[in-house]
């Protein structure tokens, strides 16, 4: 079957192969979705932030009338019910002002929590320079109440519904439908991108070659660029995606932006090289030319510091929670014979050495008996790993299902040697086989946990091992930690593969 396009002379273009048209009708979709998501989430908010608020409010006054004090002559007593209306209300408004629920940023990356932190304190910084200038004398402890609860309930909320999201786009629902134009090696590597992640919501529904050539890889061959025009129409597409610009005129990418919808279809433009993101990337047009700047990656005393204090204070804290669970742990692992702990060398930041800890796995002997298992690996020529390896104790197979074992590398972050977050901490053997490029994992301290982790741990390639890993060490931030730490603890409580 193909898939016909009429020109403007009357001649029918013929596409191969084909892809199923849909009807005119669904060209709106994507905006449909979005904006019931967006109804979806500015309910959620209001409904937060009016429970933290007023909440508060009752802690910190109880049920009796309160008022805001205030020494100006030309305003009254403020009663808090209404200055917490009030509060509600603007807290609502800075969320919208900093587009929180735009299309743009829900259901991935960083960017959406970033900006449901950034509203919340921009609203509190106006209001303490407010109530300094008017003379209200706003109780401190009710507002140091209210932004961090609501910050924190805002937060869990946005990530509940990405969660529900991301579950409705594995089933191909609630997704953007996108064509890709570049050159047959270009649209396979972003198509390949977008396949192995659903839950960005992107469904190719086929390419546009701007130099000739056919695409294969189950992509729908949609003819040239010239007849982007109609397969827009055709195809009811929501985002073109520009792969490559090789073989594109100079103003062809801008005539691509002017036949979009507004409002409706978008245009996005992927970078040559991949997995650099964040504050590395800047756009800084220069007589009209929009040059993009990649910053070399720059771990600066300050950073490190802060990731430093960051693992102190939630390692010591995550200790002080876990140590009667990991007691218990300990005593088992002791009546089953052997020691508590198993110590192993393993690489760490600047390829110094260091001792990792982990609660014993396997048999006492396990090192006597690894000619029984060297004989089959399960993961990759770098990483060596058996799955139904015989020497796992029964505790040792569920300690490392949910990741029980590693605790114990909780004293590793307390000590330096570690981090929460970070770069798979590597063996000897394994840095031995690495290429060049693969020693910049460690500019950074290994961690506990990290993109490694979330993304697929033993079922992952090594080249996508260490594309994950280097993609961290290049773009960390303080926030990616945290997604990755409330990620790793799905992925302990509902585990849906062996640990590594």
């Amino acid at each position: 079957m193909t898939l016909s396009a009429s020109k403007g002379d009357g001649v029918a273009r013929e596409f191969s192969p084909v892809v199923r048209l849909v009807p005119r009708s669904a060209a709106g979709s994507a905006r449909v979705w979005q904006m019931r998501f967006a109804r979806r989430l500015w309910i959620t908010d209001l409904i937060i932030l009016t429970g933290v608020v007023f909440t508060t409010q009752l802690i910190t006054f109880g049920f009796g009338p309160a008022v805001v004090a205030t020494r100006t002559q030309f305003t009254g007593a403020v009663p808090y019910w209404l200055f917490s209306l009030v509060l509600v209300v603007l807290w609502m408004w800075a969320l919208a002002l900093n587009d929180t629920r735009a299309p743009s940023v829900i259901g991935a990356g960083n960017l959406e929590y970033m900006r449901v932190l950034g509203a919340s304190f921009q609203l509190f910084g106006a209001l303490a320079i407010i109530a300094f200038v008017t003379e209200f004398e706003v109780a401190r402890g009710y507002l140091l109440l209210s932004l961090p609860a609501g910050v924190a309930l805002l937060e869990l909320s946005r990530w509940s519904w990405r969660l529900w999201l991301t579950r409705q786009r594995v089933t191909g629902a609630y997704t953007e439908r996108v064509i890709l134009i570049g050159t047959p090696e270009s649209v396979r590597r972003i198509a390949d991108e977008l396949k192995t992640r659903p839950g960005l919501g992107y469904t190719v529904v086929g390419a546009c070659i701007s130099t000739g050539g056919r695409v294969g890889a189950g992509i729908a061959d949609l003819g040239s660029v010239d007849d982007l025009r109609h397969v827009l129409i055709d195809t009811a597409a929501d985002t073109v995606i520009v792969a490559s610009t090789d073989g594109l005129p100079t103003e062809k990418v801008k005539e691509i932006s002017w036949m979009l919808e507004t409002g409706r279809q978008h245009l996005v433009l992927a970078p040559g090289i991949l997995d650099v993101a964040g504050p590395r990337i800047h756009t800084r047009p220069v007589l009209g030319l929009p040059l993009t700047h990649v910053e070399t990656p720059n771990f600066s005393r300050g950073q490190r510091w802060a990731k430093r204090l960051f693992d102190i204070f939630a390692g010591f804290a995550l200790l002080v929670v876990l140590s009667p669970f990991m007691l218990a742990i300990g005593l088992l692992v002791k009546m089953s014979g052997g020691p508590v702990f198993f110590l192993q060398k393993r690489i760490g930041r600047d390829g110094r050495p260091f001792r990792m800890i982990k609660f014993r796995s396997m048999t006492v002997d396990a090192e006597d008996r690894l000619n029984e298992v060297n004989e089959r690996n399960d993961t990759n020529e770098i990483l060596f790993k058996r799955m139904d390896d015989p020497r796992v104790t029964p505790l040792g197979r569920w300690m490392r299902r949910h990741s029980i074992d590693e605790l114990p590398q909780l004293l590793n972050v307390l000590d330096g040697s570690m981090s929460l977050v970070g770069p798979r901490p590597p063996l000897p053997s394994e840095v031995e086989k690495y290429a060049d490029h693969v020693h910049r994992r460690f500019l950074t301290k290994p961690g506990m946990t990290g993109a490694w982790q979330v993304g697929g741990r033993s079922t992952l390639s090594w080249e996508e091992s260490v594309r994950l890993d280097l993609s961290y060490v290049e773009n960390w931030s303080l926030p990616g930690d945290i997604v990755i730490l409330a990620r790793t603890l799905r992925e302990v409580i509902t585990p849906g593969r062996h640990a590594a």
